[in-house]
């Protein structure tokens, strides 16, 4: 095996460390920054009382930013921080915010739209502003990762967008943020967490590092989003959902997900499942077909999170979703039989190339046909 890792990241973990942005900001030389925040907060004043926090550092606000970005949304932030001569940016929220802002970063310093990139029309040149990381939901790990998941209405695409740009300076991950977070979003960031950790050690790219990421924050899933989607107010399980998150944006960052989450993007876009519930539609599917992938290594992932084996975890999932009340029937999703197929054809998104069995259109047919019957 050979294998490389890196992570530019610094992370700044702790409970109120929100409170500090001004020290941390002047510890970076940061001023005349842009704070990007999911729309919500500014409406409940979370947005302006991290402005108050920054002391000044943070002149202006966008959030004109849809929970799916788009590339509109992109174009407007890299423009307004052109208009403003903003030298660093802060995003505040969950994966929406902080994908429009790595976004923005790398195309304010372009006279193109993200349009051009997205396509892959062009490649961003190593040049960007600063980027502040903020999470409010455990579950996206996108303040630890170089991707961006974008859509484009307009060609009907959902899909990330990868630059080393991407990379945050600097993430502050802070459980008190994730306090008010609703239980639905609650559920489905949560086991977005989990499918990270495990497709990113089941991808055909894993590695040793990100493998014992993996194995800590799924760990941590299995014991503590219950508790946290029961109880809002439990900071010790926010904690450790926080906590979970980011150990899984590390361990799928190199290795990158494979075939949950390239379902997931037809599953959002056509159906308007959210994001992690999406990925979790088919999680427990995906485990139990790499169950015996690459002599069974699944298996002993499994044994050391104390299940009986990859098939039993399979079931750990699935209770999980029933628990949460969340969709596991196609049924639930709305999914017509007559349209299976051009699900599985918009499911063969390059990410299920990282999944460890090959899976043709036949495979990922029979997949969610797997998902018709199970009963709650």
């Amino acid at each position: 095996m050979e294998w490389t890792y890196s992570q530019p990241v610094k992370l700044i973990f702790g409970t109120g460390k929100v409170e500090s942005l001004d020290k941390i900001f002047a510890g970076f030389g940061l001023k005349n920054g842009l704070l990007v925040s999911d729309p919500v907060f500014v409406k409940n004043g979370l947005a302006s009382k991290v402005s108050d926090y920054s002391r000044g550092a943070l002149i202006e606000v966008f959030s004109d930013i849809t929970p799916n970005p788009t590339v509109t949304n992109v174009d407007d932030c890299a423009r307004l921080i052109r208009e403003k001569n903003i030298e660093f940016v802060a995003a505040l929220g969950g994966g929406s915010s902080l994908d429009c802002a790595k976004a923005a970063c790398s195309v304010c310093r372009t006279p193109y739209s993200v349009v051009e990139f997205h396509s892959g029309k062009r490649k961003f040149e190593k040049d960007f502003i600063p980027l502040i990381a903020i999470p409010t939901t455990s579950g996206t790990g996108s303040e630890v990762t170089p991707v961006a998941v974008l859509s484009d209405p307009e060609r009907g695409v959902k899909a990330p967008l990868v630059s080393d740009n991407f990379f945050p300076m600097c993430a502050i991950i802070d459980a008190a943020l994730t306090l008010t977070v609703p239980s639905a979003i609650t559920a489905s960031t949560g086991m977005d967490v989990l499918s990270h950790a495990l497709e990113g050690f089941w991808s055909k790219n894993h590695q040793p590092i990100c493998d014992a990421m993996a194995l800590h924050s799924a760990r941590l899933v299995f014991e503590y989003l219950l508790p946290a989607y029961l109880d809002a107010g439990n900071l010790e399980a926010r904690e450790k959902m926080s906590e979970a998150s980011v150990m899984a944006g590390l361990a799928f960052g190199l290795p990158k997900t494979a075939g949950s989450h390239a379902c997931s993007f037809p599953l959002t876009s056509v159906y308007h499942i959210p994001h992690g519930e999406a990925c979790a539609f088919t999680l427990d599917a995906f485990t139990r077909i790499n169950a015996e992938a690459e002599n069974g290594r699944l298996h002993g992932f499994a044994r050391m999170l104390g299940f009986t084996d990859a098939y039993g975890m399979a079931d750990s999932i699935l209770e999980m979703k029933r628990a949460m009340n969340m969709k596991i029937t196609l049924a639930d999703a709305g999914i017509p039989e007559e349209k299976l197929e051009e699900l599985a054809r918009l499911s063969q998104h390059p990410n299920m190339l990282n999944n460890p069995v090959a899976m043709d259109l036949e495979s990922i047919l029979k997949m969610y046909r797997s998902l018709k019957e199970k009963s709650r």
